[in-house]
């Protein structure tokens, strides 16, 4: 018996020394964390040491993950534990076995997002941010992916999003070369295959055949566009909103810097500038995927093809027109320094800018040196009578001049607020790239109601035009028996103006007595004539541009090139003209500051009369006429208003020239 209980016994002890060296080996410890280190997962997934296959949903086998060792060995996830993405993984399956998983949801992986979110979080944390910029890089760009297409429901299934970081980038290679480097170059030209291979096998097909394609993967050059360039990485935006058009946009111009420019010159590209995306932009007329060489008889902008390309906008549709004949010549990229490849438009620049130069150089140069000599002659106590005339008779104190009617009052007042819409509406055009253009814009409610504002009063302006044109046509005929074209109640320049112009420089230089002047001054006359000239250029150019499938069907393309030069630059040179020598001839002149309200009130003082236009109200004297054109001053109510109203226009009026300033100087 004692035998039997030693043998017994001796068995139970090599059972126990058995169990224990089982938990203690290797295999027991499946279950643990030792065996899924790198070397533990790569021993399989290697894709050397045997074929991973896996039963999926239908029964069929599926390739598993396969990770190339080299490959992650040199990525930057290479120091990070397998398990540490791959959650759900807890044992080490036996050959032929997968791994046992708790739930199908134990099987996902962690969210690289997430990831990489709480890694930057507490680099901040740690006051570490700066030594990690590559790690706040990716959180920027986790934050553009959260708001892109990409990360949107996909339509063929609602439970996944369009793209996920590693549908993009290989997690287990992921290694991008720094910006900077020419391996960056290199990796860049990847993301067309990236793109098209795995997604958007049709824009990769019609990319390859594109002169970007040809570029890229044919001649492998390195700063031909590819996918990126356009759409960005990780902000890929749905192209039907009008941001990521715009964006598009401004990325052609990232390469095409001159060409980009030179659109944005274009009513087109100043719409688009403002942040509208409802005129042309570089795809609508080159294409997107498929971008050929202009040459390239398939071109969308070859002269073959260019006016069906327009009419896919302007096709009757939406109030647009109808493209005509003249669109196909139209220059959407004609610069004015380039006289060998636009002839017209180069020439049409020149004598804008002599126009500019002369008319501005002129009066700029008259005003100054007026402002000096009246201000010195007001330092020294000098009288601001400039002739010795007798004192006012009994009954002509306090008396008025009645200088000008209510019709021409309020053709003045219709004239100068259709001008100032037309400026305000006008600008942001002009100057599209200042700060204050698109607030503007939106403030007038956009381009469509912008533009209908501005041919509502550009309608006003030429009707207030033509209709003097007719008043003084029929006035003239009424006194032609006693009308003298070229005498002192006639606004054309005549041999007196020169003579007066001559003799104001001789005062300006101290070298002669400040001349005396009839019914109307040489400036005056001036400020007459030019808005002939002015409404003449601005009221064609415009009326060309807002007829444009009539104009093009009689007249080549490059006039809406020369019609917007003209149109934009006499429209600058009126606004900065009038807000300047005009306002300070009538105004702003010592002898005048703060305002003169006789254009409001119709009326000017006698005492104001003689010392302004002395040889009228001598020639009134002598004559015995003076009589019929006095009248009592105006009621305190109605200078109070004409001061009101007056100081209001000249505010408004100062406000716009601040803001054609700015963009004239900021470069616009």
């Amino acid at each position: 018996m004692r035998v039997k209980h030693l043998a017994r016994a001796a068995w139970a002890a090599c059972l126990s020394l058995a169990l224990v060296l089982m938990i203690l080996s290797p295999a027991a410890t499946a279950g643990t964390t030792e065996l899924l280190d790198n070397a533990g997962c790569l021993s399989c997934h290697n894709g050397q040491t045997r074929k991973l296959e896996l039963l999926d949903e239908k029964g069929k086998l599926q390739p598993m993950l396969v990770v190339a060792p080299a490959k992650y060995a040199s990525s930057v996830h290479a120091e990070m534990q397998c398990v540490a993405c791959h959650i759900g993984i807890t044992d080490q399956p036996k050959a032929g076995a997968s791994h046992q998983l708790a739930s199908a949801a134990a099987g996902k992986s962690a969210s690289c997002s997430d990831c990489h979110r709480k890694l930057w979080d507490a680099a901040k944390q740690d006051n570490n941010a700066a030594a990690k910029p590559r790690l706040g890089l990716v959180a920027e760009n986790i934050s553009a992916y959260d708001k892109s297409f990409h990360a949107r429901p996909s339509k063929a299934d609602k439970a996944k999003v369009n793209a996920t970081c590693d549908g993009c980038h290989d997690t287990h290679s992921f290694s991008i070369p720094t910006k900077s480097s020419p391996a960056h170059a290199e990796w860049r030209l990847q993301s067309a295959a990236m793109c098209g291979e795995k997604c958007h096998s049709d824009e990769l097909e019609e990319y390859s055949g594109s002169i970007h394609g040809k570029e890229a993967l044919g001649k492998h050059n390195l700063k031909a566009a590819v996918c990126t360039d356009c759409h960005s990485a990780h902000e890929v935006g749905n192209t039907s909103i009008a941001s990521v058009k715009l964006a598009i946009t401004a990325s052609c111009g990232s390469c095409h810097e001159d060409n980009y420019k030179s659109y944005k010159a274009t009513y087109h590209g100043q719409i688009s500038t403002l942040g509208y995306a409802n005129t042309a932009k570089c795809f609508d007329c080159h294409g997107s995927h498929g971008i050929l060489a202009v040459k390239d008889p398939d071109s969308k902008v070859h002269p073959d093809n260019r006016l069906e390309t327009c009419k896919t906008c302007h096709n009757g549709k939406k109030d647009i027109g109808v493209a005509t004949a003249g669109f196909a010549t139209f220059q959407p990229h004609a610069t004015t320094n380039d006289f060998a490849r636009y002839p017209q438009v180069w020439i049409g620049w020149q004598i804008m800018v002599q126009l500019l130069v002369g008319t501005f150089g002129f009066f700029w140069l008259h005003t100054l040196l007026w402002f000096y000599r009246e201000y010195t002659d007001r330092k020294h106590a000098k009288l601001r009578p400039h002739v010795k005339l007798t004192a006012l008779p009994t009954g002509q104190q306090g008396k008025h001049v009645q200088r000008f009617s209510r019709t021409w009052r309020i053709a003045h007042i219709t004239f100068a607020l259709s001008l100032m819409i037309l400026t305000l509406t006008g600008m942001p055009l002009f100057y599209p790239d200042v700060a204050w253009a698109p607030v503007v814009m939106k403030a007038l409610g956009g381009p469509a109601m912008a533009g209908l504002i501005h041919r509502i009063n550009a309608v006003v302006f030429a009707g207030v035009f033509f209709w003097h044109i007719i008043y003084m046509a029929v006035g003239i005929y009424r006194k032609r028996a006693t009308w003298r074209w070229f005498g002192p109640d006639s606004m054309i320049p005549n041999l007196q103006d020169a003579k007066d112009m001559l003799a104001m420089f001789k005062w300006f230089f101290g070298k002669g007595p400040r001349p005396v002047f009839d019914r109307w001054t040489y400036w005056e006359k001036f400020d007459y004539w030019a808005p002939f000239w002015g409404v003449t250029i601005i009221g064609v150019s415009g009326l060309m541009m807002w007829l444009p499938g009539l104009t093009a069907t009689y007249l080549p393309g490059w006039v809406f090139n020369v019609a917007a030069i003209f149109h934009g630059e006499e429209a600058f040179l009126a606004v900065v003209f009038l807000f300047t020598v005009h306002f300070f001839n009538n105004h702003f002149r010592p002898d005048k500051f703060p305002i003169d309200i006789v254009m409001f009130t119709g009326t000017m003082s006698l005492e104001h009369f003689k010392r302004e236009h002395a040889l009228q109200y001598q020639r009134l004297v002598d004559s015995g006429q003076l009589s019929k054109h006095l009248i009592d001053a105006p009621s305190a109510p109605m200078t109070f208003a004409s001061k009101l109203l007056g100081f209001t226009l000249i505010a408004i009026g100062l406000t716009l020239l601040s803001g054609v300033a700015v963009g004239f100087f900021s470069g616009g």
